[in-house]
C-alpha cells in the first residue's frame, strides 16, 4: 500500500478530542486518598479544568509579575493527511497556552506510533507538521518523547509565560457575559464525517484549515481590560 492511499483515521478507534477519556471515568482515575500538596505559588492547577497550569515565579525565580504555564495535549488522527495531522495537533495544543492569556516559548513532542503498522517515513510527515505549526508560533520544537503503540498519537507539551494579572480562567466566567467564538462550532461533525467516508466533496479541507488556524486571538482578547475566559 503506498503512502498516499493510506488513511491515518482508520488507524485509530476514535478521532481527536473523541478519545478523550469520559470526565466520570476521570473523576476515578484522579481520585487520591493522599494528602494534597499546596504550592502558594501554583495559581491554576486541576481544580476549574482548565487548559493549562499556571506557576508564580515572583517567589519561587524572583521575576515579578511573570508567571510560567504548562500544558500537553495529543490525539489520534483527526485528518487522513499525516502532515496536516501534526499541524492539527501541534496547533490545538499551542492554543492552550493563547487561551490562558500568554505567549508560548517552547515545545517538546509526544509521539506514539505503530511502527509495524505505520512507515517511519509517515510518523515524520507528522512530525513535520509539527514542527511547521511552532515554527508559526515562533517557538522551537525542542524534543520530545516515543514510543511504539498500538494506535499513532501525536501532540505536544508547550511551556509558555504570561503577566500574572493576565492569566484566564474557566472559573471566572459569569452569567450576562457575551461570547466571542474564535472559530466556528461543528468542526467535529466534519471530522466524523471524514472518518466515516461520508464528507461531501465542497467540505473537503474546510475542517482542516479551521484546525490549523493558530488561536493567536485567544491573547489579544486577554489584554482587553474586562475580558474573562469563557
Amino acid at each position: 500500500m503506498s503512502e498516499n492511499s493510506i488513511r491515518l483515521t482508520q488507524y485509530s478507534h476514535g478521532a481527536g478530542c473523541g478519545c478523550k477519556i469520559s470526565p466520570k471515568v476521570l473523576e476515578t482515575i484522579l481520585h487520591s486518598e493522599q494528602a494534597k500538596f499546596v504550592d502558594p505559588n501554583l495559581l491554576v492547577g486541576n481544580e476549574t479544568r482548565d487548559d493549562a497550569a499556571v506557576y508564580d515565579l515572583g517567589i519561587a525565580a524572583k521575576i515579578d509579575g511573570t508567571s510560567v504555564i504548562s500544558t500537553t495535549d495529543f490525539f489520534m488522527p483527526i485528518v487522513d493527511n499525516p502532515f496536516d495531522f501534526g499541524r492539527i495537533a501541534a496547533t490545538n495544543a499551542i492554543s492552550d497556552i493563547f487561551a490562558m492569556g500568554g505567549k508560548p516559548i517552547m515545545a517538546i513532542a509526544i509521539l506514539g506510533w505503530p511502527i509495524n503498522k505505520l512507515s517511519p517515513e509517515i510518523a515524520r510527515e507528522v512530525t513535520e507538521g509539527g514542527r511547521y505549526a511552532c515554527r508559526q508560533a515562533g517557538i522551537a520544537l525542542a524534543g520530545g518523547h516515543s514510543i511504539d503503540a498500538p494506535e499513532p498519537i501525536f501532540g505536544l507539551a508547550v511551556t509558555g509565560i504570561v503577566p500574572t494579572e493576565r492569566v484566564k480562567k474557566n472559573s471566572t466566567a459569569q452569567a450576562g457575559c457575551k461570547l466571542f467564538l474564535t472559530k466556528p462550532l461543528g468542526i467535529g461533525v466534519l471530522t466524523t464525517a471524514e472518518k466515516k467516508s461520508l464528507l461531501k466533496p465542497e467540505h473537503q479541507g474546510l475542517a482542516t484549515e479551521v484546525m490549523c488556524r493558530m488561536n493567536i486571538a485567544g491573547v489579544s482578547f486577554a489584554n482587553i481590560e474586562g475580558v474573562q475566559k469563557r
